[in-house]
């Protein structure tokens, strides 16, 4: 039997909206629903050597299965937006400067060994400023006229915070590339394996955050899968 069209041709943003387990999914296959999520599922697949057939039976074997959280598509755009600034924005805030505490530490201790992230401070600082920033402007701009309904005229700040999405994505590649894609190497301190398990929630709430705004607050079709479902 094979696997229904519509599911390799979808994108994997609207997938990762739709599918409970699908974003989970897509993580542990390197797939990026987020910054990239307007790719099919049968392209991002190729470019990436995966089978493409094998992962569209999984999701649609995962569909009508129970929900993991809230369908956020059917909130009201304030709602979400709470949600976001509560959730993530705040989180984020919370993350960095510990992180960049203990990046500190772990290179002036252990920075004469080979896999010591030499330079990972420095860049959790950078991503700390651009983060910052980024959420300052949708806070003060963007949020306000989306939660009044004024789509139309967020059009501009909307595509610039997709640039700047993928902006962040870039940095979490380089704190993949400084941390051997944050394993954590034998013999670490305690001080260093908090600091992985740390930047390893750090990734997956960027990326969560990001899909929440890419694939449905920023995109009007999310509503509209809710609408005609």
């Amino acid at each position: 039997m094979s696997t229904p069209a519509s599911t390799l041709d979808q994108s994997l943003g609207s997938l990762a909206r739709s599918i409970p387990g699908a974003t989970a999914l897509f993580d542990a296959s390197g797939l990026d629903f987020c910054c990239a999520g307007n790719k099919t599922l049968r392209k991002a697949a190729a470019e990436n050597g995966l089978d493409a057939e094998a992962l569209a039976a999984r999701l649609d074997a995962m569909r009508g299965g129970p929900a993991e959280g809230r369908d956020w598509r059917a909130a009201p755009a304030a709602e979400l937006i709470d949600h976001i600034v509560e959730r993530y924005h705040a989180r984020h805030r919370e993350q960095l400067p510990e992180l960049i505490r203990l990046a500190r530490r772990v290179e002036q201790v252990h920075g004469e060994r080979p896999d010591c992230p030499a330079g990972l401070a420095d860049h959790l600082e950078a991503m700390r400023q651009e983060l910052e920033s980024h959420m300052m402007k949708e806070e003060q701009i963007l949020f306000p006229m989306l939660a009044r309904g004024m789509r139309p005229q967020a059009a501009g700040p909307i595509s610039v915070m997709r640039f700047e999405h993928e902006q962040h994505g870039d940095a979490l590649e380089g704190l993949s590339a400084l941390t051997n894609g944050i394993v954590t190497p034998s013999g670490a301190c305690n001080t260093w394996r908090a600091l992985y398990l740390g930047l390893a929630t750090l990734r997956d709430d960027l990326v969560n955050h990001i899909h929440l705004e890419n694939n449905i607050l920023f995109d009007e079709s999310a509503a509209a899968e809710v609408s005609h479902a």
